[in-house]
């Protein structure tokens, strides 16, 4: 019996520096990602020496230094000593292809930022809310939200009218958007994906929804700036939605892209839904990945990360003001259900090609 427990008393030692080590190289990623050092070494064919790299990055040798030992010694970048003691860099271009700019929809590296930038923004608050079960408010987090809407919307200028749109529904939605439909996007942010959508399909009217009155500013400033008609922006509440009844099946095509885990009344939130569509009328909900169950999660290749932005952003802006608190790992279980509790009868799950992070919940009212 003590022979078991020493040997596990060392496996997990040996487990707790492997944490300490890639939590410290998640932060230095992170910082090598900001300042573009990752991607001033992708152009280098040969190893460099500090000096040189730190040159066309416009940064201080003596930092960049000290980040290469970490990036060195935890094997992101590769060590070439030279027979005059000099030490060069280099990054492969195969863990390039994964952490840079240029990685497109493979860009793993961007990811590097969020951990780092959820414990500037919110340590503090999610801490105390431990003791006080109170959720932590949106204010907390301008730097995170503009991180999270920046990723957002490279994705959705990449994918989101050829990819995405033309895959809903077999293909028959984009036929319906180019002959003219009215089309909501609920938590729309800055409204980049509306904006998209209502250039690519003048004859249909777009209308986007969200909480922040600073976002649906942006938005409408954005739209001005581009000359945009056939677009508006509310600022609103969706769990209010079925207050209003001017908005009753008044939609025929709605989407939710990463925003119903966030809600404080999520089942109020998707019921509004239902009440705005038109009769036949389809919802787009794309959110996490995950099983309602942790037991479910325990093998999901990210599934500490997942968790951890759970904690630390989805599940206090959840719990503001009493809220459900759902938290991100809400999975599809729970998401039909609630889906199907709000009136939906048709729920299609589906696999989104290059997203593994989400699933799109497909309904029809």
């Amino acid at each position: 019996m003590a022979a078991k427990s020493a040997a596990r008393r060392e496996a997990f030692s040996k487990k707790m520096g492997e944490i300490l080590n890639y939590g410290a190289l998640n932060l230095a990623m992170a910082i090598g990602y900001r300042t573009g050092l990752f991607d001033v070494m992708d152009t280098f064919d040969a190893p460099q020496t500090v000096s040189r790299i730190a040159a066309k990055a416009g940064l201080n040798p003596r930092y960049v230094r000290e980040w290469l030992g970490v990036m060195a010694t935890g094997g992101i970048v590769e060590l070439a000593p030279t027979a005059d003691g000099r030490h060069l860099f280099l990054l492969p271009k195969a863990h390039a292809d994964l952490i840079t700019r240029r990685a497109g929809n493979a860009n793993l590296g961007v990811y590097t930022q969020e951990i780092p930038l959820l414990t500037a923004c919110a340590m503090e608050p999610v801490i105390r809310g431990f003791y006080t079960g109170d959720g932590v408010h949106y204010d907390h987090y301008p730097r995170f939200q503009a991180f999270i809407s920046e990723l957002a919307n490279a994705k959705h200028r990449e994918v989101l009218v050829d990819q995405f749109l033309p895959g809903v529904d077999g293909g028959r939605l984009i036929k319906r958007l180019i002959a003219g439909i009215r089309v909501c996007d609920l938590g729309c942010a800055e409204g980049v994906a509306l904006i998209l959508m209502a250039q690519a399909f003048p004859r249909s009217r777009f209308v986007g929804i969200d909480l922040s009155e600073a976002a649906i500013a942006e938005a409408q400033k954005e739209a001005q700036r581009q000359n945009i008609r056939n677009v508006n922006f509310l600022s609103m509440d969706a769990a209010g939605l079925r207050d209003h009844r001017e908005f009753c099946d008044g939609f025929d095509y709605v989407t939710a892209f990463d925003a119903i885990h966030d809600q404080t009344r999520p089942l109020e939130a998707l019921r509004g839904i239902h009440h705005i569509l038109a009769p036949d009328g389809l919802f787009s909900m794309v959110d996490i990945a995950a099983e309602t169950r942790l037991a479910d999660n325990m093998n999901h290749p990210l599934g500490p990360f997942l968790y951890t932005v759970s904690l630390m952003h989805c599940l206090p802006v959840g719990l503001v003001d009493g809220g459900t608190g759902l938290g991100m790992m809400w999975g599809r279980e729970k998401a039909v259900k609630m889906l199907r509790d709000a009136g939906f009868r048709q729920v299609e799950v589906l696999e989104i090609p290059h997203d593994p992070f989400n699933l799109h919940f497909f309904c029809r009212k």
